[in-house]
C-alpha cells in the first residue's frame, strides 16, 4: 500500500512586514498566476500533487480559511497561532491522522512549481526521513518529513518552525537539487512581488 503523505500548508501567520494580510494580495500580472491571491496559488500547487492537504489558519482569518477550504484544503485554525510558526506546524501535524508523512509548504511562497513538490513527495515515499529541495546549492521549500518525525514535529512550540529539526537531522535530510527558484522565493514585503 503506497504511503499517505499529507501536505500541511502553514498559513496562520499575520503578515507584520507586509502591512496587511499579504495571503490574500493577488499575484502581479505577467506570471501564470497572475491575480490570484498568494495563499491560493501556493495552494492550487500543493493540492495538484496532495489534495489531502491541510491548511493551518490563524483565529478570526475566515475569508483566508474559506479560500483555502473552497480549493480543495481541510483548515485547521491554531488557536495559538501568535506563537509562531512552530506552533502552527505542530497544530497541522497533529490533525493529520493516519500520516505517514508530511510536505510542509509556506503560503507566502506562491512560485514553487507543482514537480518540485513531486520529487519532495517522492523522496518521502521512497524512505528519505526529510527532504527538501536546493537551487543552486541553497535548500528551499517545501520539506518532506518521514513518519519517524511525528513526534518531533506534534511537539514544536514557538516561531522557528521546524530548523532546528532540520539543524538536528542535518546528515538525514536529502536535498533534491531542482532548477525552481521558486523554492527560494517568499513574499514578505510588498516589494517582494
Amino acid at each position: 500500500m503506497p504511503a499517505k503523505i499529507r501536505g500541511i500548508l502553514l498559513a496562520a501567520g499575520y503578515s507584520k512586514r507586509f502591512g496587511s494580510n499579504k495571503l490574500l494580495q493577488a499575484l502581479p500580472p505577467g506570471g501564470p498566476d497572475a491575480g490570484v491571491p498568494i495563499a491560493l496559488a501556493a495552494a492550487k500547487h500543493l493540492l495538484e500533487i496532495l489534495p489531502d492537504s491541510i491548511a493551518v489558519v490563524r483565529p478570526r482569518a475566515q475569508k483566508l480559511a474559506a479560500l483555502l477550504r473552497d480549493a480543495g484544503c481541510n483548515t485547521v485554525v491554531c488557536r495559538n497561532a501568535a506563537q509562531g510558526m512552530g506552533t502552527s506546524l505542530a497544530a497541522g501535524v497533529r490533525a493529520s491522522d493516519g500520516a505517514d508523512g508530511w510536505v510542509v509548504a509556506l503560503a507566502d511562497m506562491p512560485f514553487i512549481r507543482p514537480e518540485t513538490i513531486r520529487a519532495v513527495v517522492s523522496a518521502v515515499e521512497s524512505g528519505a526521513p526529510i527532504a527538501a529541495p536546493s537551487y543552486r546549492g541553497q535548500r528551499g521549500h517545501p520539506v518532506g518529513f518521514g513518519k519517524a518525525c511525528f513526534e518531533d514535529l506534534s511537539a514544536l512550540a514557538g516561531d522557528h518552525g521546524a530548523r532546528e529539526l532540520l539543524g538536528r537531522h542535518a546528515g538525514s535530510v536529502m536535498v533534491r537539487e531542482t532548477d525552481d527558484a521558486g523554492v527560494l522565493r517568499d513574499i514578505d514585503r510588498p516589494s517582494d512581488l
